[in-house]
């Protein structure tokens, strides 16, 4: 039991020196995209923001906005209606639905809709009044952009570990042998996977003959990473969902955590590389094991007896 603690100790300190010195530069690079505790998303029903209140940033892709509060970022919607009583500090972008500005309400940014909007007397627009068709802002769509990219990488992800699933089903049993016999080599080669692909393929990119098998490479870290991703998924899976149980439960469970975990800025970059890190290494662990057992002989066949 003491030597299973350490190796659970040592695991995830490497596991987090790796992760911390990968995510340290993202979040030196972050801007004021990421999302914050204090945005409102609202896939589908009310986005309501009482008045009072105070939110960073307001979306919604379904279903009907009221904004009473103040909105300190852009208000976002879909589709639906919107209703805009108190104060948004920059723009309204409304992609398809009634929009509705009461007296008393202040906008200090654009208002983008895709059709015309209500505007009562009273009611204040510090910037101008747009349709969609003639405004693009990428910036205001930042937040709304990333929950996009997060619902695509989810579904992808979803897809890609069925698939290997039903493919391979043996690759099950290879990741829970990889986990429990050979964990800290698993994150060493994963490491080193991670982080010796990229220098490679520079060096190819550097080297005339070989700069097709550069490009190519570099065009196949997303479809590498992800495959780490999965794997990582899975094998996080088995250690909460232990064996007989469905392999297809255990991956929904890793993967789901993993992917609540991508909600959260920083912590969510922080989590896909550890995950890939972990899921290249039992990866190769697997198939080492696979390639160094002996194929079964075939059983001689029984000699018939002689009367």
């Amino acid at each position: 039991m003491r030597a299973n603690t350490m190796r659970l100790v040592l695991t995830l300190g490497t596991l987090l020196v790796f992760g911390v010195l990968f995510a340290a530069p993202a979040a030196a690079a972050g801007g004021q995209d990421e999302l914050t505790d204090n945005d409102q998303i609202v896939m589908n029903g009310r986005l309501d923001v009482p008045e009072g209140d105070t939110v960073d940033t307001a979306v919604l892709f379904h279903g009907t906005a009221t904004i009473e509060g103040t909105v300190t970022d852009s208000v976002v919607v879909f589709d639906g209606s919107t209703e805009i009583s108190g104060h948004v500090q920059q723009d309204v972008f409304v992609f398809n639905g009634a929009v509705t500005v009461r007296s008393g309400a202040q906008i200090d940014g654009d208002l983008v809709t895709s059709e015309t909007a209500t505007v009562e007397p009273g009611a204040t627009i510090g910037g101008q009044q747009q349709r969609v068709s003639t405004r693009f802002d990428a910036q205001a769509f930042g937040v709304a952009s990333r929950i996009a990219w997060w619902l695509g990488y989810t579904v992808s992800a979803l897809l890609l570990g069925v698939l290997l699933l039903l493919l391979a089903p043996g690759l099950d049993a290879a990741i829970v042998r990889a986990v429990r016999e050979r964990m800290g080599g698993s994150i060493g080669f994963g490491a080193l996977a991670f982080f010796a692909l990229p220098i490679i393929a520079v060096f190819l990119l550097l080297t005339v003959i070989a700069l097709p098998l550069g490009l190519f490479a570099m065009l196949a870290f997303g479809l590498i990473y992800t495959v780490g991703y999965v794997a990582g998924a899975h094998a996080i899976g088995r250690l909460l969902v232990k064996p007989p149980t469905s392999r297809f439960l255990a991956f929904l469970v890793g993967l789901g955590l993993l992917r609540v975990l991508a909600l959260i800025p920083v912590l969510g970059g922080l989590a896909w590389t550890l995950a890939s890190i972990f899921g290249l290494g039992v990866l190769w662990m697997a198939s080492r094991r696979a390639a160094d057992e002996p194929t079964p002989m075939g059983v001689p066949p029984t000699p018939a007896r002689t009367s």
